[in-house]
């Protein structure tokens, strides 16, 4: 479950939680993450916007949201805490937080061949974080919310060439690639054939010289093109770090 950006202040961090919990009939979600390290306007608006249709940000501290979470993990409405699109500067401001209690156990970004993320990958495996890859094949040509001027992934002739050596698609070696460098993979499908291959990529490795080969296909392209960000403290998206 994720808390949102209108919910930011540590004051609605639990009740946030337990409407959701009681909406589900559950005492508990397994994992609760920010979404994002920044804020919009609390309120019943998801996007708020001013008369001139601006974003309309809110002055939170990351770290007394986190503490609002880790009284979540203690009152046992969840069982792990994590964030999400964090980078390095982030995610240290809550592991040097004084007293803090629980670390995050996961960091959700955008990551794929053509993102690769590594400084941010070694430095969560060096905090024993996890990092979970969304958009792990790209993403849809949706040009509501997708840079659609980027490449699509899936026709890059480099895993399509490695995915007929093992009679594969490129979308299974692309998610091969992230499970073999340790990224948990979310992907998204709505095809009941794609949904089953997205599960068949543990009857293959790939090799080192294959992983090397898809490595060198980082182009630092972000599909996922967060609009709300583009105005907001650039020091706050999260990118490589």
């Amino acid at each position: 479950m994720v808390l949102w950006n209108t919910c930011h202040p540590p004051e609605l961090v639990r009740p946030t939680l337990e409407r959701t919990l009681d909406i589900l009939k559950l005492d508990y979600v397994d994992l609760y993450i920010i979404e994002l390290p920044m804020a919009f306007k609390p309120g019943e608006a998801i996007y708020p916007l001013d008369e001139n249709g601006k974003w309309m940000y809110y002055e939170t501290d990351l770290c007394a949201t986190w503490e609002a979470l880790e009284a979540c993990k203690d009152a046992g409405l969840t069982k792990s805490i994590g964030v999400s699109n964090f980078n390095r500067r982030q995610l240290e401001m809550i592991l040097k937080k004084p007293g803090l209690k629980h670390k995050p156990v996961t960091n959700q970004i955008e990551c794929h061949p053509y993102f690769t993320q590594p400084k941010l990958l070694e430095f969560c495996r060096q905090h024993d974080i996890v990092l979970v890859g969304y958009s792990p094949l790209g993403t849809s040509r949706d040009e509501t919310w997708v840079n659609v001027s980027s490449p699509p992934l899936l026709e890059d002739p480099v895993l399509n060439a490695i995915g007929d050596k093992y009679n594969k698609t490129a979308a299974q070696v692309a998610l091969r690639f992230s499970i073999q460098r340790g990224v948990v993979v979310i992907p998204k499908s709505f095809n009941p054939e794609r949904i089953r291959q997205n599960f068949q990529i543990f009857d293959f490795s790939l090799t080192d010289k294959e992983m090397k080969e898809i490595e060198a296909l980082n182009k630092n392209i972000r599909y996922v093109e967060m609009l709300m960000l583009l105005e907001a403290d650039m020091e706050d998206i999260a990118v490589l770090a």
